[in-house]
């Protein structure tokens, strides 16, 4: 199944409750329906820890008051793979895309760079589909897991790649130097200011998220694109046509 399950959704042992706030985009926007986040990560290897990253994300999402889906990527066919995209993995991620409101990416660092898994994830995303848009006007968190020293190759590709996705990239990250000290045994990541800059990162996603939700449509609303679909603008209906003439 191309949607992976979380376990222990409400167990977060490495937070310290005192210093929580469980609804840190109070004020900025409407909560309901709660922020539709999607959480991709980079690596099929069993154990994961882009993906151990990726359900901690998705923990402390939902915490925060937002509903979460992660993909599991294990049977997405590589971009051209298969005529036409038509492979149920693709559909699923497009779908699963359109749902969202953000999204979040995590990727190992392979050769200084985003790992191949990840990448083809993003290539499977259009710009354009059908005349909808899977990824434009999304808010975006990027984070990475290294197994060396802390390096932040990774995530500045992913922030170039949500630029070209024409989503908004956040401006705070995580990077987690030497991943495989910083899980116990059962997968969840131990206390620690890794974990807390994850903690930061979510808090902020679910804020830009709310934040920005009543003006997606406007803020991607594009000259070009009006033009290319034949839609000139009503002036009755233009705030700023009307602006301009009651001034």
């Amino acid at each position: 199944m191309p949607l992976r399950p979380l376990l222990d959704p409400d167990n977060l042992p490495a937070l310290d409750p005192a210093y929580v706030r469980q609804r840190p985009a109070l004020g900025l926007g409407p909560l309901d329906p709660a922020p539709r986040i999607l959480l991709l990560y980079g690596s099929l290897r069993e154990r994961s820890f882009s993906r151990l990253a990726v359900e901690e994300a998705a923990r402390l999402l939902r915490l925060f008051g937002a509903e979460t889906r992660i993909f599991d990527p294990f049977t997405l066919p590589l971009p051209d793979q298969v005529k036409g995209d038509d492979h149920p993995a693709v559909r699923e991620l497009r779908e699963l895309s359109m749902w969202s409101e953000g999204h979040v990416w995590c990727s190992p660092e392979r050769h200084g760079q985003v790992t191949g898994i990840m990448k083809a994830q993003i290539d499977h995303l259009p710009l354009e589909m059908g005349g909808m848009r899977p990824t434009q006007g999304r808010t975006l968190a990027v984070m990475q897991v290294s197994g060396g020293s802390q390096s932040f190759n990774a995530v500045n590709t992913l922030r170039l790649l949500g630029r070209w996705m024409r989503m908004f990239t956040i401006p705070n990250q995580s990077s987690v130097a030497m991943a495989y000290k910083e899980f116990d045994e059962a997968g969840r990541m131990k206390p620690s200011s890794y974990y807390d800059r994850i903690v930061d990162v979510m808090e902020e996603l679910v804020r830009f998220t709310v934040l920005l939700r009543p003006h997606a449509g406007q803020l991607v609303d594009r000259y070009s694109e009006r033009k290319a679909a034949g839609m000139p603008v009503d002036p009755a209906s233009d705030l700023a046509s009307l602006a301009t003439a009651a001034g």
